[in-house]
């Protein structure tokens, strides 16, 4: 049985044929998928999926770093009134991105602090992203760092040293399909995460994994990437199953 814990399934892109990609993802042994939000656009399509099939979805409720504008600080009141409604097992999609714009770098870091307070308050984990950023991040999270605060660092593609840590901070790493590229090079820094500090991830509709590259991923692929990790790691795919879902388990606290 597999957790996917980073997908956008309630996302546009499966407006046509959500009710099939669901079914192929129960079908591939997929127990529980986690949706991070992304911003006051997004809450309502992810509610309406969470509703659907509460035994399935998982919500959180966060800011993402790439929405963060003049406005951040009516989007944020947004994602705290629904604290008051809802009841959510994490913070996310939060973090920075230098990626894509810096001009709201100083914006980005401020939310991201306050999204990291929300959590410590209520002692639920934060979904980071991260993109060109990654010492921008660590130094909020080291500033920040308390005994409560956990989470994961989703779609890790760095190195072996900022692998160490981030499980040095008591932090996951969220794997998805850029493993299983084949020049990205994050196989043999994978091959070097012991299984205990590991998530399984999509992050559907975007990168997905080889053999199905190129195309919109889903959370059915997610045994393409513990196929790929139980190669790195000389096991079975089940025992990448059990660790990974046991590691999500205890993270979010389903």
């Amino acid at each position: 049985m597999f957790v996917d814990t980073h997908s956008h399934i309630y996302s546009e892109e499966f407006s046509t044929d959500r009710n099939e990609v669901i079914a192929r993802a129960v079908k591939a042994g997929v127990k529980k998928i986690i949706l991070p939000n992304i911003d006051s656009s997004t809450i309502k399509s992810m509610f309406d999926l969470v509703d659907s099939c509460p035994q399935l979805f998982i919500p959180l409720i966060g800011l993402h770093p790439t929405s963060v504008k003049e406005d951040f600080r009516k989007e944020l009141q947004i994602m705290e009134y629904w604290f008051e409604k809802r009841n959510f097992s994490g913070i996310g999609e939060i973090g920075i991105d230098l990626y894509w714009d810096k001009t709201f770098i100083n914006e980005q870091t401020e939310t991201f602090r306050i999204q990291i307070g929300w959590a410590k308050k209520r002692r639920i984990p934060i979904v980071i992203h991260v993109r060109d950023s990654f010492q921008e991040v660590f130094e909020v999270l080291q500033q920040e760092k308390e005994e409560t605060l956990t989470g994961v660092f989703h779609s890790f593609t760095g190195n072996a040293e900022q692998a160490a840590q981030v499980i040095d901070l008591g932090f996951k790493i969220g794997i998805g399909g850029i493993v299983t590229f084949k020049n990205s090079g994050l196989d043999a820094i994978v091959q070097q995460i012991d299984l205990q500090h590991i998530l399984l991830e999509t992050d559907a509709p975007w990168l997905a994994p080889v053999p199905h590259r190129g195309r919109r991923n889903e959370t059915a692929f997610i045994t393409a990437v513990a196929a790929k990790i139980a190669l790195l790691h000389e096991t079975s795919i089940e025992e990448v199953a059990r660790i990974t879902t046991q590691n999500a388990q205890q993270l979010f606290g389903f």
